[in-house]
């Protein structure tokens, strides 16, 4: 992956729906290049979707938590993350290094529904549960990919 590909792909994960043209003038390179470029890194994995960015508020989530999860008994098969995708509000789940296994990125619509969420969780994936509610969001989504090459150090 070159600079030209980093650029396409900041440039759409800043904005999944950028036309050829958009990223055409980004890049420098003609319509033609930038579609041969977007469908290359499709094809590799790099690019692996294009998603809508939600509003969780103005859907009725306000809520949004973090929760560290560890299992009950750690003898027991490593199957939390199976288990919890049919806990609808669990957006992501995150193997993480510390003393919790996983983290959770959860959007509810009130306390209450936290609270029903973590009993759910706790049950279906046999696990100890440790929650953050976010109080604000200041950003996220953000693309973390730098469209320029770094020297080596």
């Amino acid at each position: 992956m070159d600079a030209i590909d980093r650029g396409i792909v900041a440039a759409l994960a800043a904005d999944g729906r950028a036309t050829l043209s958009r990223l055409s003038e980004i890049s420098g390179l003609s319509t033609s290049a930038v579609q041969s470029r977007v469908q290359r890194l499709e094809r590799s994995g790099a690019i692996r979707g294009y998603r809508a960015d939600v509003d969780y508020e103005a859907l009725g989530l306000a809520l949004t938590a973090f929760i560290e999860i560890t299992p009950l008994d750690p003898a027991a098969p490593d199957d939390a993350p199976e288990k919890l995708l049919q806990v609808p509000c669990v957006e992501a789940c995150y193997s993480i290094a510390g003393e919790a296994s996983y983290l959770l990125l959860t959007r509810v619509a009130a306390p209450s529904d936290l609270e029903d969420a973590l009993h759910e969780i706790r049950t279906i994936a046999n696990v100890n549960t440790r929650t953050k509610v976010v109080l604000r969001t200041y950003f996220e989504h953000r693309a973390a990919i730098s469209p320029v090459d770094h020297p080596a150090d």
